[in-house]
């Protein structure tokens, strides 16, 4: 076994370490201690990942089995992590835009106290280690635990300023509706061990003549219903909107690099499930939630205000994309699009919080305007990651959403038009949001037109690093119609079969394809430019504001779900629980009372009454002998 992947357990462990540093020590250390610490292990992390990468590049894959997690005479379930091409990208994924991420808080989070500083680190290195767990799992268990830390760690990190009420239940609601989604997870896993008996990854792939049409058709639902909560598919998309109450680098944590990509890594590790002829429905049904998703949450977007909702809503609208790719069995482009979106929208966030930043906690883009003459390095890392999103080449989102859009017109023409009208809905709410916010006269207030500033080097440098993968990143997966070997879908290839297209087309549609939609991206850009060139804000009226109010979903749910919910608890907590159960614990006590009450009356202290009660029972034990 290769040496690095005898210590690849310290991927996941510096975090873990970090963690528990910062956290039991957060009365002692100093801030810039806490950053070095919270940073460096992300960092070390990171560079034992790259090792681990070239040696899986290498063609040196490897399962680590530490020790046996449960071990029973029926079921066997290690501690193991699988290192192999599709975990080896995550793992750079998630350390290298994580690490940049971690510089960036320590920056961003410098008037926290000490004390709450080394919290929140403590936080965002525990929900790195719970993605890593995730990832790194060799078996549907491990991944579960890891899939469960990282929703406590949302809870934990979005609830952060839990001193203010409608963050705590944002934290809350995403909490619950994650939990949703993981009973579904859950299931399937237990479905899996009763029919095949082991969780292995390769255990389970390698027996599944094992399961029935039904079973592979049910266990491939239930793990959909986990990957829709997780990675905010409908209908459990609306956690992911609120949990912009977190920091601004958390967002871009969740949003970017972690935990709503779990949802694409599950099923793209499960693509032996989802590719047997069995599992067409679940595919057909990923299919259509997927593309619904990508626009729905993007026609949201177009009417959004505040900048980390558009980016929010951006975020479900991509992952949209991704289960799209998923259920047309392109797995390769989906896992392509979790990496450009990773590098992209992790900039677009923590370019946004830069503009927080120096617009004094202000998130609302109608009250600024200008601000490229003040920020210039935020306004281009910006202007580059809304290139990268709308799909504009060279930039790193061109080329995995172009393979996504080429696989749904060999699939079905109607899905690729309705994506496409997607992806003109994303480059025209994302340069809305920069042309707004970056372009034309402030509209803030004097003091605030003050203190607008760059954001020092610690935040800037994680944008230009997150720019340049923006700018780059995607020419791992050039097609080989441009000339490319598409090298990201030949280093998955062990891992995940080359998607053959349903009905391939020729070079030449390919580049018109290519041509045509980029020419509608670019019409699209310049028709946002004109719209918004004098921007003032104003009231929405109509259509436009179903979409500012998000087509009402949450208060549907509100009306629908919730308050029905609410109103059977409070008869179960009313009737049932304290009139019911307490009222027959309460009355066994009380009757229990009472009638010691009458029984000590019987003992009265005298003698003549216990000699009459003797003779009684003398009496009463005749009978009984002589006539029962």
């Amino acid at each position: 076994m290769n040496n690095v992947l005898q210590i690849v357990w310290l991927i996941p462990f510096l975090p873990l370490l970090g963690f528990l540093i910062n956290g039991l020590g957060r009365k002692h250390l100093s801030k810039s201690l806490v950053g070095i610490i919270g940073s460096g292990v992300i960092l070390g992390a990171f560079l034992i990942s790259l090792y681990a990468f070239f040696s899986v590049k290498g063609g040196n894959t490897h399962v680590a089995h530490y020790f046996d997690f449960i071990n029973l005479a029926s079921l066997k379930i290690g501690f193991d992590f699988q290192i192999d091409q599709l975990s080896s990208i995550f793992l750079l994924i998630i350390t290298g835009v994580g690490f940049l991420i971690h510089v960036y808080s320590a920056s961003y989070m410098h008037e926290e106290d000490s004390k709450d500083f080394a919290k929140y680190f403590s936080y965002l290195n525990l929900f790195v280690f719970s993605m890593l767990l995730l990832v790194m799992g060799g078996n549907f268990v491990i991944m579960f635990i890891g899939w469960e830390g990282v929703g406590l760690c949302s809870y934990l990190l979005i609830g952060y300023w839990f001193k203010n009420v409608n963050y705590t239940n944002a934290a809350k609601k995403a909490f619950i509706m994650n939990r949703i989604g993981d009973l579904g997870f859950l299931l399937a896993v237990f479905w899996i061990i009763s029919k095949v008996g082991s969780t292995d990854y390769h255990t389970v792939f390698a027996n599944l003549d094992k399961l029935s049409a039904t079973d592979i058709t049910g266990i491939t639902l239930l793990l959909f219903v986990g990957a829709t909560g997780k990675s905010a598919q409908i209908p459990l998309y609306t956690w992911l909107p609120d949990a912009m109450a977190g920091p601004t680098p958390v967002s871009a944590l969740i949003h970017a690099a972690t935990m709503v990509t779990a949802g694409v890594y599950m099923i793209a590790r499960s693509n032996a499930l989802y590719s047997l002829d069995a599992a067409e429905l679940t595919r057909t049904v990923i299919t259509v939630i997927g593309l619904a998703t990508a626009l729905f949450a993007a026609s949201i977007a177009l009417k959004q205000n505040d900048i980390k909702k558009v980016l929010a809503y951006s975020t479900v609208s991509q992952l949209g994309f991704m289960f799209l790719a998923l259920g047309m069995g392109n797995y390769v482009a989906a896992v392509f699009h979790v990496m450009t979106h990773a590098f992209f929208k992790a900039l677009l966030f923590l370019g946004s919080g830069s503009v927080i930043h120096a617009m004094g906690g202000e998130q609302d883009i109608t009250k600024m305007g200008g601000l490229s003459k003040h920020m210039r390095i935020t306004y281009i890392t910006f202007l580059i990651g809304c290139l990268a999103i709308a799909g504009i080449p060279p930039f790193s989102g061109f080329f995995s959403k172009d393979a996504i859009l080429l696989t749904a017109f060999e699939h079905n023409k109607i899905i690729w038009a309705l994506a496409v009208f997607a992806a003109l809905m994303t480059a025209y709410y994302m340069f809305r949001l920069l042309f707004v916010t970056f372009t034309g006269k402030f509209r803030g207030t004097h003091e605030q037109e003050h203190h607008l500033h760059e954001s020092p080097s610690a935040m800037t440098i994680p944008l230009i690093a997150l720019a340049v993968l923006a700018i780059v990143g995607g020419f791992v997966g050039v097609p080989h119609v441009l000339g490319g070997h598409n090298e990201i879908a030949a280093f998955l290839q062990p891992v995940i079969p080359v998607h053959a297209g349903a009905h391939p087309v020729s070079a030449a549609t390919e580049y018109g394809l290519m041509g045509g939609v980029t020419a509608a991206v670019i019409a699209v850009i310049a028709f946002a430019y004109m719209q918004n060139k004098n921007f003032a804000a104003k009231q929405n009226t109509g259509f436009a504001k179903l979409l500012e109010n998000k087509w009402y979903v949450d208060e549907i749910y509100e009306v629908i779900i919730v308050k029905p919910v609410v109103s059977i608890g409070a008869f179960f907590n009313n009737i049932i629980e304290k009139k019911g159960i307490d009222g027959i614990v309460n009355g066994v006590g009380r009757a229990v009372n009472y009638g010691s009450r009458q029984v000590r009356l019987l003992q009265s202290g005298r003698i003549g009454t216990y000699i009459l009660l003797m003779v009684i029972g003398i009496l009463v034990l005749f009978i009984v002998q002589m006539f029962l």
